[in-house]
């Protein structure tokens, strides 16, 4: 066998460029570990700091992490200047990562990119190599950027000044009023910032069309969840389902019999419990974490609160005092209040009943993939969209109504929206976990969206193929 044929015969390598936010780094994590199960080696790439939120993790063969420091590997104090640090040295590191691989004799067949990173495919482009996103955001999301991109931004803008406003797009057989679209799109926008690399990663993607017919992207959803989505923009994408991007094979829990929120769950009744977590980047307000806590209180059921202490000197002493007092109504009422919990875990106990939850990507597939029906609190970013698709178009659960104005005060909101009271919260519960007509079809939805889920990452499944396609395809490349 000749050196050419032996260099043709080794296995794609593959440079996973990721954020190194938890929300993006598990999608990541999940594609990377998918892509060395079907015989590729692969790189994941991202910074110090998001290494160590995956340094718990056992890594498959064929998969390493490459890590760069951005100069926060202990946190970040500055975001600006982080992200502008992200930038420039994660584009350095690339490029040198891509150069170095190839006079080594490990040349990097493709790079695939998380959103945002637009720098990442553009490092690539420098070094000749091709480069395909990968969205960690339902296929519907990323079509409502793209209109909002190519013709609609205007009339988006000026439409949710109506309360009536309702925007019908293309190809989606769904419509959105102002309150169901990515909160970066709306005008109470605060973080113009990043709507500005939402818009420039969109506009990526459309002037590649000058260059490749119908450019690549592979969403984290199947076929079956979102069929229009998916479609939507035929002739402009080709929009691949890959996911759901989610570990259910593997305990993040050594001993679960060690664990004390686990043999809590233990001594609970089947489908008892309404779990609560907002995720790793939302902070709520006092106000509204005590209105959260109203309404688990007066609920009368069984409850897990994910609630992490934070970090602002000046509210310690009030936080840890509400917090103290909060954990022992909690013990009082047969709940339990803990910083952290492994997830995946929790969903996966049969005492799990409900999952209140602000609907980020990854915690509303990892609920569907776990059969749990949800009550949705949405924040920010894309959870109001998910939240609409959750409620309106899978049924699996049902959200919140917020407030039209806010509370006037310094405390008095989440994110992006009003307080919303506890007593609101508490009809979601009942609505969710009682024995009416609507617990009953979310549950039914819940049971039948977990069962397609499955299916479609399993072996032969529609995205184990799809994905098995795009590996095809590199190695027919490399």
């Amino acid at each position: 066998m000749t050196a050419a044929d032996q260099q043709h015969r080794r296995p794609p390598h593959v440079l996973v460029v990721t954020h190194p936010a938890q929300g993006h780094l598990n999608p990541a994590l999940q594609f990377s570990t998918r892509l060395a199960a079907l015989g590729c080696r692969v790189t994941l790439a991202t910074t110090v700091s998001g290494h160590r939120r995956i340094a718990s993790y056992s890594l498959p063969e064929g998969l390493a992490v490459s890590t760069f420091s951005d100069g926060y590997d202990d946190g970040v104090a500055d975001q600006l200047q982080q992200w502008a640090n992200f930038v420039s040295r994660g584009s350095q590191f690339v490029r040198e990562l891509i150069a170095s691989n190839a006079e080594g004799g490990t040349p990097f067949a493709r790079l695939v990119y998380t959103l945002l990173l637009t720098w990442a495919m553009e490092a690539a482009r420098e070094e000749s190599l091709p480069a395909t996103l990968l969205w960690i955001q339902p296929a519907t999301v990323l079509d409502i950027y793209y209109y909002y991109v190519n013709g609609y931004e205007e009339k988006i803008l000026d439409g949710c000044k109506d309360p009536s406003f309702v925007v019908e797009l293309p190809g989606l057989h769904v419509s959105f009023a102002s309150k169901d679209l990515p909160s970066f799109l709306v005008p109470s926008n605060p973080y113009p910032a990043v709507l500005k690399v939402m818009k420039d990663q969109i506009e990526v993607l459309s002037s590649s069309l000058e260059e490749e017919d119908r450019p690549k992207v592979l969403v984290n959803t199947f076929d079956v969840l979102e069929p229009d989505a998916l479609r939507a923009l035929e002739g402009k994408l080709d929009m691949v389902g890959i996911g759901p991007l989610v570990d259910l094979t593997t305990s993040n829990i050594d001993d679960v019999g060690s664990v004390k929120y686990m043999t809590w769950l233990d001594s609970r009744a089947t489908s008892s419990v309404v779990y609560v977590s907002f995720g790793t980047m939302i902070v709520l307000s006092r106000r509204q974490k005590e209105e959260v806590g109203k309404a688990l209180l007066s609920s009368g059921r069984s409850f897990l609160w994910t609630l992490r202490k934070e970090s602002e000197k000046e509210e310690e002493e009030e936080e840890s005092r509400w917090r103290e007092e909060m954990e022992k109504e909690a013990e009082e009422c047969g709940g339990m209040i803990v910083e952290w919990c492994s997830q995946v875990d929790v969903l996966s106990h049969p005492a799990v009943g409900c999952f209140l939850t602000h609907c980020g990507w990854n915690s509303t597939l990892e609920s569907m993939c776990l059969g749990v029906p949800m009550v949705g609190f949405p924040q920010f970013s894309d959870q109001q969209t998910n939240a609409k698709l959750v409620e309106d178009v899978w049924r699996t659960g049902v959200r919140v109504v917020v407030p039209e104005t806010g509370g006037g005060d310094d405390d008095g909101g989440t994110a992006v929206g009003a307080v919303v009271e506890g007593e609101e919260i508490r009809r979601c519960l009942e609505l969710v976990m009682g024995e009416g007509e609507v617990g009953e079809e979310v549950r039914r939805n819940a049971k039948k969206w977990k069962e397609l889920a499955r299916s479609a990452a399993g072996e032969g499944g529609t995205s184990h193929v799809n994905l098995k396609g795009f590996v095809d395809e590199i190695a027919s490349y490399s």
